[in-house]
């Protein structure tokens, strides 16, 4: 049996259109003559959405009773019974009630495929289980239904239901999603403008990674290598070379000129493990090329051009960036090098040869490691001196053989002395051979002259193949060297890297595991001259101190003590001093953000209260010394109607200075987290009108809706209280005479929302969170009523209760500023 097809609608939140899609769909294959059943689709009272339910069959659901409450399931057996050709299957998240068949409705979807029935079903992008944790972050709402990434993956088709938040918030509010007392709440929680844009770049980009996926199938399963530019990626080689650094930052400038243009780093290894890379300055170059947004890989391979294109290729790249060659003009002459190759390879493939300080100069190849020890190369000498006289006198003693046969047993003795001793003795043996044979064994016998010209070519190919066999056993020696280290090398950087993992402190660690490795007693990491970490006793804090020093950049030296390491070694502890620089850089940055935070906050406070005394202290004392001195003044006489207005300026004034003057002291008590809070349960009904008679006769012209069975709040109702009369104070002031501002409660979850909505002209997206910034008026109409400090203190206030104050749009135009507490038993 065939198995069913399954084609999903993804949405970014509720009410994009998902449902309404799905249904459209239903309608076009019904059209066409297909059986298509609803098992089960949620209108949510949408009208729009249960008029596409009208000439469709509906299974009838099952009725469940689950801890004396009644609910209805997709009813799977029904559906299995009736064998559609397309069952409708709405929120592929869903958790079945217990008692089910399955738990999730997407197991109920796996059933229904495995039964042959094709399946249309919808999902929102934050119910997918690898962003579930995103999306908490994102909206503060943890979204307990999730549905396996694998699932959605799986489906034949996946189709993204778009609409942008603008769109979505006013099909919210035109009541055509929520009931109409859920849609403030839901307008300044989860359908947030910020948060609807994050969730839309969620969904665009997990759809994007699918389409990938799919091309990159499509591509395997056809067999196609050539280069498709659906996006712009940019291939940099590294030779773990001096010039990297160069390359990697032309690589990014290039990738930089095409938005979401990726950056791809790649190392092509020897397959013979002996390039002879610098694994220090790879280190560095990977932690550079990451640092650009990039990413590092290494591949394996003899033809360096070809597995560089392969690579490419493999990633769909559409640029190679390369550095020009580091060889010598001769040796250009001979081998057209990596660049010119790749270039002649590349075919689709754009290829930039970047220019270096390096290019053309030759390269520079650090001393060639000894095949063999010594002690080896001394027994070769002394094999070549004592061994080929002896095999002389045995040969002249014994028998007359062929001169052939001399020549071969020579050939045998310089093969055992390369294999002892490696190349110059075995050179030595191939020269002291060729003499002895001619003088004793080749006719004329005595004399340094050969009569034959078959003896002369005998000798001829006697010394050509003594040397070649000495040089191939040497290399074969070198190369086993070379190979033994290249592995100790790897292991020792593979268990570096998993303890540096595996490690709390990953600097210590590192220094740690350098220590052990190298058998040494003591390792310290220097900056400037100041020590910053060290492992091991006794530690040493100046180069003149340490047995080697290793500069790790950025002022930064590694200091070792307790033996002097070869050559070889120190290429490694370049390696780990590079990693020690980045963990060292990575612990700043956590321990730095730990205490950004507190230090911007009270910096924030800090200039609240500069501004406050530099601009609204002065304007009602100005105000009231005017009026007070005005009737001090002799030389005028006031009656008593300008006396009686005289004074109530003054008032009006030193009131206003009085409310300021608590305001800074709060400032003051907030930034020196001093500020006595007495939280107790309290209802918002309470505390909105005395608010609202502190105002004054203005208060009366606030609208207020809070409902009579909100919950109650955990507050301090004096905090709360002025935190009102500032927000309202500041709604009336930008309000239209016909337009005054409304007060409305609402619960969402564990908190209790006031909102303060006026429709006047509002703030421009970028700047709300100016207000929030002392004095800034951004288009006040009077220059003597400041908004900045009031509302600065409104939001400290709030924080320090435990909500939070958050501005948005009001829909139609205007400011809403939402006050959001917790709920009594939440706190």
């Amino acid at each position: 049996m065939a198995r069913g097809e399954l084609r999903i609608y993804l949405g970014a939140a509720p009410g994009v259109g998902k449902t309404y899609t799905m249904l459209e769909e239903a309608h076009r294959r019904a059209g066409r003559g297909t059986d298509v059943v609803i098992a089960l689709v949620e209108t949510h009272g949408r009208r729009h959405t249960a008029a596409m339910l009208d000439d469709l069959e509906v299974m009838p659901r099952r009725e469940m009773n689950y801890r004396g409450a009644a609910f209805t399931e997709m009813d799977l057996d029904a559906v299995l019974r009736r064998r559609p050709d397309v069952a409708v299957v709405d929120e592929l998240a869903h958790t079945n009630v217990p008692g089910s068949r399955n738990t999730k409705r997407w197991q109920d979807v796996q059933d229904l495929l495995d039964a042959g029935i094709s399946v249309l079903t919808t999902v929102n992008v934050q119910h997918l289980e690898s962003l579930n944790d995103v999306v908490a972050r994102i909206t503060g709402v943890e979204q307990r239904e999730t549905v396996p990434d694998g699932v959605v993956r799986a489906a034949e088709q996946v189709e993204l239901v778009d609409m942008t938040p603008e769109a979505l918030r006013r099909r919210m509010a035109h009541g055509n999603i929520y009931r109409p007392e859920k849609i403030d709440a839901a307008l300044g929680n989860y359908f947030r403008t910020g948060n609807l844009t994050a969730l839309r770049e969620l969904a665009l980009l997990w759809l994007a990674d699918q389409v990938e996926d799919q091309l990159d199938r499509y591509r395997t399963d056809n067999a196609i290598d050539s280069t498709w530019e659906t996006r712009e990626r940019v291939v940099v080689a590294l030779t773990g070379g001096p010039e990297g650094d160069t390359l990697i930052r032309r690589a990014s400038r290039i990738a930089a000129r095409t938005k979401g243009a990726d950056l791809l780093a790649v190392h092509v290894a020897r397959n013979d493990g002996l390039a002879g890379a610098d694994p220090a300055a790879l280190a560095r170059q990977r932690v550079l090329v990451e640092s650009l947004g990039g990413s590092y890989h290494q591949v394996v391979g003899t033809d360096i051009p070809q597995a560089l294109l392969d690579f490419a290729r493999g990633a769909n790249a559409t640029q190679v960036v390369l550095g020009a060659s580091s060889r010598g003009r001769f040796a250009q002459l001979f081998a057209a090098g990596v660049g010119v190759t790749t270039i002649a390879r590349s075919g689709s493939i754009d290829v930039h040869l970047v220019t270096h300080e390096r290019a053309g100069r030759g390269r520079r190849r650090g001393p060639m490691p000894e095949a063999l020890s010594r002690g080896r190369r001394v027994a070769g000498f002394v094999t070549t001196v004592l061994g080929l006289p002896l095999l002389t006198v045995v040969l002249k003693t014994a028998p007359a053989l062929p001169l052939v046969d001399d020549i071969l047993l020579f050939l045998v003795a310089v093969i055992g002395v390369a294999i002892i001793g490696g190349l110059w003795p075995a050179l030595l043996a191939a020269v002291t051979g060729s003499l002895l044979l001619n003088w004793f064994f080749t006719p004329p016998v005595g004399r340094f002259t050969i009569a034959e010209g078959q003896n002369l070519l005998a000798l001829a190919i006697f010394v050509v193949v003594a040397i070649a066999v000495s040089w191939v056993v040497d290399t074969a020696a070198r190369k086993t060297r070379q190979a033994a280290e290249a592995t100790a090398d790897a292991q020792t950087l593979a268990t570096v890297a998993g303890s540096v993992l595996r490690g709390a402190r990953p600097l210590t660690a590192l220094l740690e595991r350098l220590r052990e490795t190298f058998g040494l007693d003591s390792v310290t990491l220097v900056e400037n001259g100041t020590v910053v970490t060290a492992v091991g006793q006794p530690a040493c804090a100046r180069p003149l101190d340490a047995d080697v020093e290793v500069n790790a950049g950025e002022g930064l030296l590694v200091l070792l003590k307790g033996r002097i390491l070869p050559a070889s070694d120190r290429r490694i502890v370049e390696a780990f001093a590079a990693q020690a620089a980045v963990a060292l850089r990575q612990e700043r940055l956590t321990t730095e953000a730990a205490t950004a935070k507190p230090l911007a906050e009270a910096n924030r406070l800090r200039t609240a209260l500069l501004a406050a005394v530099s601009h609204d202290l002065r304007t009602p004392l100005a105000s009231a010394k005017a009026a007070v001195a005005s009737l001090r003044s002799p030389d005028v006489r006031f009656d008593d109607h300008d006396r009686a207005e005289l004074l109530a300026t003054a008032d009006e004034s030193l009131d206003r200075l009085d409310r300021l003057v608590a305001n800074l002291l709060d400032m003051s008590r907030l930034q020196a987290g001093a500020l006595g809070v007495a939280a107790i349960d309290v209802g918002a009904e309470e505390v909105v009108p005395r608010a609202l008679d502190d105002i004054g006769p203005d208060g009366r012209r606030v609208i207020v809706h809070v409902p009579d069975d909100l919950p109650l709040l955990h507050a301090d109702p004096g905090l709360l209280e002025r935190i009102l009369v500032n927000i309202v104070t500041n709604a009336l002031r930008y309000s239209p005479p016909d337009r005054p501002p409304i007060i409305t409660g609402s619960s969402h979850g564990d908190t209790v929302e006031l909102r303060v909505i006026d429709h006047g002209p509002g703030i421009p997206d970028d700047r709300r969170d100016d207000v929030f910034l002392p004095f800034q008026r951004l288009g006040d109409r009077d220059n003597h009523s400041g908004v900045g400090l009031g509302l600065a203190l409104s939001r400290g206030l709030t924080e320090a209760m435990g909500g939070t104050l958050t501005p948005e749009a009001t829909p139609g135009g205007g400011l809403t500023m939402i006050i959001a507490l917790p709920a009594t038993g939440a706190a």
